[in-house]
């Protein structure tokens, strides 16, 4: 059996991915669990007792030495990396739950980590979809390119909205141009913002968050010959990416490279500076280190008391 460290049992990811383990009969199980998050005491044994997790850890290098890869689940993307760390300085593998990064310096580190023979995984489960899988396949067998996308969704800009481009970016894979805030819709308390995202390939990508509701991730794909519509089953998400990082562990089955998911996360920061400059087109080579990210430790703070 494949033993996972879990690491922060901030948002509902680590008990659903527990159910869809023993549901599922897979060949991984979390092994133990270190919590230095705002979870309590008692959520940390709730989730050890419904889970059947036997050890908690006050130390992550002493986990990093009983497991075979780590699942980092803080909501505070900030931390990652550091939380990362151990377990990389000790060869094991690690699955950093989305989004991995929220600023440029970051998405570098992570780059070079691998650069340096660290096996990073990660991290929406959307990139991974049976929806969109099967969807890749038959515009391939079909002979078929795409030409647009619009996806939409809600909650959230990026902790949530970037499920929609890791989506978008497993369909179309690397080669991102720019990003450009198109403008909000008006909706009462729930306004829907819009960004177009251009490929090198002259691929354009419509993306909406419609903010403060959640809605289903939706899809509608154009191609030379054919125009898709694609609702995620949100059932299906998480057995989905179980499966992948199970293959990864046990046939080497490779996932998506730290270099596409961090070009996902430079998508949402030069939309981000765009909103800020009033709709400016911007590339992704013209983003900077001294740019202000996403704040990790805001959203945190905002989401332990929601």
């Amino acid at each position: 059996m494949i033993k996972i460290g879990c690491v922060n049992i901030d948002t509902s990811h680590p008990g659903t991915l527990a159910a869809v383990m023993r549901d599922n009969n897979c060949d991984m199980y979390y092994h133990g669990v270190y919590n230095n998050g705002f979870r309590t005491d008692d959520e940390v044994g709730r989730f050890m007792k419904n889970n059947n997790v036997k050890i908690r850890y006050v130390s992550l290098e002493e986990m990093a030495r009983d497991i075979d890869i780590a699942f980092i689940h803080d909501c505070n993307w900030d931390k990652h990396i550091a939380h990362a760390m151990p377990f990389l300085e000790a060869g094991k593998p690690v699955f950093i739950d989305k989004p991995p990064a929220g600023n440029l310096n970051d998405c570098f580190r992570l780059e070079e980590l691998e650069k340096g023979g660290a096996a990073i995984l990660g991290s929406s489960s959307v990139r991974y979809a049976v929806e969109l899988e099967t969807l890749k396949r038959t515009i391939t067998e079909n002979h078929e390119r795409i030409a647009s996308i619009f996806a939409a969704a809600g909650v959230d800009e990026f902790n949530y909205g970037v499920h929609l481009m890791e989506g978008v970016h497993g369909l179309l894979g690397m080669g991102v141009y720019s990003t450009t805030y198109l403008g909000v819709s008006r909706n009462g308390n729930n306004p829907a913002e819009q960004y177009l995202v251009k490929w090198n390939n002259g691929v354009q990508v419509i993306y909406q968050v419609q903010l403060n509701v959640w809605q289903p991730f939706n899809f509608i794909v154009t191609t030379d010959k054919n125009i898709y519509y694609v609702r995620i089953d949100s059932k299906m998400l998480y057995p989905a990416l179980i499966k992948r990082i199970e293959a990864f562990m046990k046939e080497n089955k490779p996932m998506a490279p730290v270099n596409a998911l961090t070009e996902t996360i430079k998508i949402y920061l030069a939309g981000k500076r765009s909103r800020e400059s009033k709709g400016q087109e911007i590339t992704l080579e013209s983003l900077s280190v001294e740019e202000r990210g996403f704040d990790g430790y805001a959203f945190e703070k905002k989401y332990a008391f929601s």
